[in-house]
């Protein structure tokens, strides 16, 4: 059994992986901006208290005595560059002070590569709506990449149909910063069955990995 806490608990992904991890007997703290909203999030197993991932003194606070931290977080009210890195940021600094050794990202698939140095953003028809949120996940892995330091963390990178409603198989599979092979369609619970995989047998370790059915 282990602590687990996960920063954007409230978002879907966030739940998958909330669900996933309790269900699997671990112990999971569910991070939030606002607690009163997600009182839904609280069953054995689940604490639910304020946190912000873009703070490392909350960071810090709320990870204490956790042994892995999940970042599912993200906000549209504000610029995504600013909101990715400054996560990044935050996760190194405030997962250090805590003792925390083991973060897992979600990162996005318009990142991943389609050929090497090619990424999917980077094909002339990509939507121009979506550019600056995929560069904020693209410099969020450049801000963990170039810190170096002791924490392990993985970024995990849905495919471009990550469905809600999709019922989960119990598999994936993987390919290290490129697109998956086939079909690229994933049900969440599928998609927090990889998360809490590499939080329990750490398999990968600073790169961006993709996951699809």
């Amino acid at each position: 059994m282990s602590d687990i806490i996960v920063f954007g608990a409230g978002g879907r992904v966030g739940r998958a992986v909330v669900t996933e991890a309790v269900d699997r007997g671990h112990r999971v703290t569910a991070a939030v901006r606002d607690p009163g909203r997600h009182l839904d999030l609280t069953r054995a197993g689940v604490t639910v208290v304020r946190g912000d991932a873009t703070d490392p003194d909350s960071v810090a606070a709320t990870a204490a005595g956790h042994d892995a931290a999940v970042h599912t977080a993200a906000r549209l009210d504000t610029g995504a560059e600013e909101f990715f890195v400054a996560g990044a940021k935050a996760m190194i600094a405030g997962l250090a002070r805590a003792g925390v050794g083991r973060l897992v990202a979600l990162g996005i698939a318009s990142a991943l590569e389609t050929e090497p140095g090619v990424r999917v953003m980077d094909a002339p028809d990509f939507p121009e709506a979506y550019r600056a949120f995929t560069q904020g996940h693209v410099s969020e892995f450049d801000t963990l990449v170039a810190a170096g330091g002791a924490l392990d963390w993985l970024v995990i990178a849905p495919p471009m149909d990550l469905d809600a409603a999709a019922p989960p198989t119990g598999r994936y599979r993987t390919a290290l910063g490129r697109q998956v092979d086939g079909p690229g369609r994933l049900a969440h619970a599928d998609l927090a069955l990889a998360v809490v995989d590499e939080i329990e047998k750490p398999r990968h370790h600073r790169v961006l990995l993709a996951v699809a059915d």
